[in-house]
């Protein structure tokens, strides 16, 4: 809900870019809660600041709401054991039979999740440079203001953004590379391969754990990899699936309870993200496919 005056024209100034400068947050943050906050924190500082000092208002929002968002992702990154209620959409979970020429819809709704999902994986200055470029056009320039970077080093950083995210921009999510990699990542946790599980999996991970006390966030190849080694064996039953488009697979235990559904975000035949649901309530309210 806005505090802005209809009558005062910054205030209508603000309420025409509100929307914009909420999809900049929400790219960059991944939570619509966190979104509401970030662009209510500028609105606060506008309200502080001598606005005929500024020339660009619509740009001088941007670079304050980059600069929030950024605040806020290192914090993140600081503390990634730090639950976020936000952090996992609704899922879609469909069997895995390989695409069909009937699913190019559904995996082209996927997209836009899948992005979300890799953004995660990127660091915070990545993420900066490439949500601000790639998909709001501010210039390299003005982006490396707010990283405090040349902007030839702003460049690189969203080129190598750029790289991470360039397969899931077309609905191919769950093409056959990523579901080998995938199938590369199961066998290897199955058989306690931890230098198997690090072949297959980025530097820089980041594996998000929706529990029934919140979700956790664990960062690195080396962590996750430990989790997954000691985890395997839960499991009587998996099956493949797709996870708003995304390759994963769901897990039973010898009764049929579900216990896990988890997906993959796979690039230059790495997985940069997992995305997990453990949460009992969650899992009996989700769609899931019989056992098989």
């Amino acid at each position: 809900m806005s505090d802005t005056s209809p009558t005062d024209p910054v205030g209508e100034t603000f309420e025409a870019q509100r929307d914009r400068l909420r999809a900049v947050a929400y790219r960059m943050l991944g939570s619509h809660a966190d979104a509401e906050d970030v662009v209510q924190e500028a609105w606060l500082r506008l309200s502080r600041q001598d606005t005929a000092t500024i020339d660009n208002l619509a740009g001088w929002l941007t670079t304050v709401v980059g600069r929030i968002s950024l605040d806020v992702l290192r914090s993140r990154q600081a503390h990634p054991e730090a639950s976020y209620d936000d952090r996992l959409a609704e899922l879609v979970v469909t069997v895995d039979d390989g695409p069909a020429p009937e699913d190019d819809v559904a995996l082209a709704d996927s997209v836009g999740l899948a992005l979300l999902v890799v953004l995660e994986s990127l660091r915070p200055s990545e993420r900066l440079a490439f949500v601000l470029h790639d998909l709001f056009a501010v210039p390299f320039d003005e982006i490396g203001q707010i990283l405090g970077k040349s902007t030839d080093a702003t460049k690189m950083l969203a080129s190598r953004a750029r790289r991470k995210v360039q397969t899931t921009e077309r609905p191919t999510a769950a093409g056959r590379e990523q579901r080998e990699v995938v199938q590369a990542f199961l066998t290897a946790a199955r058989r306690g391969d931890f230098e198997g599980l690090l072949r297959v999996l980025d530097p820089e991970v980041r594996l998000t754990v929706d529990t029934p006390n919140g979700v956790v966030v664990t960062l690195g190849a080396t962590k996750v990899a430990a989790g997954a080694r000691l985890g395997a064996g839960a499991a009587a039953r998996h099956r493949a699936v797709l996870v708003n488009g995304l390759p994963g697979f769901v897990s039973w235990r010898e009764d049929g309870t579900p216990l896990s559904v988890v997906a993959f975000t796979v690039a230059d035949g790495r997985i940069v993200a997992i995305a997990t649901v453990v949460d009992p309530a969650r899992l009996a309210s989700m769609d899931l496919p019989d056992p098989g």
